[in-house]
C-alpha cells in the first residue's frame, strides 16, 4: 500500500512461480521440489527487491511468514488463518515432525512473530494464536473472511446447468449431501464417509458429492469397503459461480472437521440457502451462530441421526424447513467482502501508526 492521506492504494504482488524440475514432467516428487525451490529460495528473494517500495506489507497467507524476514524495514500485516502451520512446535506429540521440519517452522514463526498486526480470520484462531504464546494479544485482530459474490440462493439459469451437465439432474427425492474442502486429516472424512453409509440404509439412492479434489487411498478404501463407490461423486476445486451452483442443488452441506481456522464453506453454503451441518467447535459456531446444526467431532451415530433429521425435515415440513433457509441467508449475510477491506484498511492504518 502507498502511503496517501485518502484513499490507501492497495497493489497486489504475487511472486512468479518458476518451473524447474517440472520441465522433466508432471510427477509428485517434480512438483514438490518446484514448490520447496520457490517458497524457500525465488519468494526471499523476490520481495527483498522490492526495496521499500511500499509502506505497508501483507502477506495474505500465516505460512509464508518467513518472508517477514527479507522484507525491507516497514510494517507488516501477516494474516492468520489457523495455527496448523505451527502445530509440530505447540503439539509435538499430536504432530511428530522432523528435526529439518521443526527448525523451518520455526523460522516461519519467528517471522510470524515480527509483524506489526496479525489480522485473524476468527476470533476463534485469535484465542488459539493467545493461548499458545505466538503473539501477543495487543498485536492481534479479528477480521472475518467474506461470501464470494456467485453466492445466492437465486436461480441463475445459466450457471445452474454447469451443475447439471456435472452431476446431472437433480431429483427432488435423492437427497445429494455435500463436502467442500481439502482431505488432510482433522477434516475427518473418515467420519463423512461412515455417516454417509449409514444414511444410505435410509435412502438408499441419497448421494454424497465432494468438491476439493480426490479422496486419499485410505479414504477410497473405506469408500469401496462400504459399498459406496456409485453414490459418491468427487470434484475438483471449482470457480466460485460453479460451486455456488452446487450449493444450490445440496439438500444439506456437512462438515465434519476436528479443527477449522475459518470453515468458509459454512457461509457460502448458507448465502446459498442450504442448510448446514457442522462439527460442534468454536470456529464453526462462530460462523454458523444459531443457523447451523451442530454435531459432536467423530460421532457418527449423532451425525447419522442429525442428518436424517434434517432431510425428515425437508421432506415432511416445508415450512420449517423454508424458515431454516431463511435464517441461513440472514446469518450468512454478515459477512461480506467489502466490510473485509473497510476493517483492513483500518489495520493498515494501525500498522502505519505503530
Amino acid at each position: 500500500t502507498q502511503c496517501l492521506p485518502q484513499p490507501i492504494i492497495a497493489t497486489s504482488i504475487c511472486a512468479p512461480f518458476h518451473r524447474r524440475f517440472t520441465r522433466l514432467g508432471y510427477l509428485q516428487p517434480l512438483v514438490k521440489a518446484d514448490r520447496f525451490v520457490n517458497r524457500w529460495r525465488n519468494y526471499p528473494r523476490f520481495v527483498s527487491a522490492l526495496n521499500g517500495n511500499f509502506d505497508v506489507y501483507h502477506i495474505v497467507d500465516h505460512s509464508y511468514s518467513h518472508l517477514v524476514h527479507h522484507l525491507p524495514g516497514r510494517p507488516t500485516v501477516v494474516t492468520c488463518h489457523d495455527v496448523d502451520a505451527f502445530r509440530c512446535l505447540i503439539a509435538p506429540d499430536e504432530a511428530p515432525r522432523s528435526r529439518l521440519f521443526k527448525k523451518v517452522s520455526q523460522y516461519v514463526l519467528t517471522g510470524f512473530q515480527k509483524a506489526s498486526r496479525v489480522v485473524c480470520d476468527s476470533r476463534s484462531t485469535q484465542d488459539d494464536v493467545v493461548s499458545h504464546g505466538l503473539v501477543p494479544l495487543a498485536r492481534l485482530v479479528v477480521n472475518p473472511l467474506g461470501v464470494h459474490p456467485a453466492c445466492s440462493p437465486d436461480v441463475d439459469p445459466t450457471v445452474d446447468a454447469e451443475g447439471i451437465r456435472l452431476l446431472g439432474h437433480r431429483s427432488a427425492d435423492v437427497p445429494e449431501v455435500l463436502h467442500v474442502g481439502s482431505t488432510i486429516t482433522r477434516k475427518r472424512l473418515d467420519t463423512l464417509i461412515q455417516l454417509f453409509a449409514e444414511v444410505r440404509q435410509r435412502y438408499p439412492r441419497a448421494r454424497l458429492v465432494r468438491v476439493g479434489g480426490p479422496f486419499t487411498q485410505n479414504q477410497m478404501a473405506l469408500v469401496d469397503r462400504l459399498g459406496l463407490t456409485e453414490s459418491v461423486r468427487v470434484l475438483p476445486l471449482l470457480e466460485g459461480h460453479v460451486l455456488a451452483a452446487v450449493y444450490r442443488r445440496a439438500s444439506l452441506v456437512l462438515l465434519p472437521s476436528e479443527r477449522e481456522g475459518f470453515g468458509l464453506p459454512v457461509i457460502e453454503a448458507m448465502a446459498c440457502g442450504t442448510p448446514v451441518i457442522a462439527s460442534d467447535i468454536p470456529a464453526l459456531r462462530e460462523l454458523g451462530g444459531d443457523a447451523a446444526t451442530y454435531c459432536r467431532v467423530g460421532d457418527v451415530q449423532h451425525w447419522t441421526e442429525t442428518v436424517l433429521d434434517l432431510l425428515r425435515q425437508r421432506r415432511d415440513e416445508p415450512e420449517r424447513w423454508v424458515g431454516r433457509r431463511n435464517a441461513c441467508i440472514q446469518q450468512a449475510s454478515k459477512f461480506t467482502w467489502r466490510e473485509h477491506a473497510t476493517r483492513m484498511v483500518e489495520i493498515y492504518q494501525q500498522a502505519l501508526n505503530s
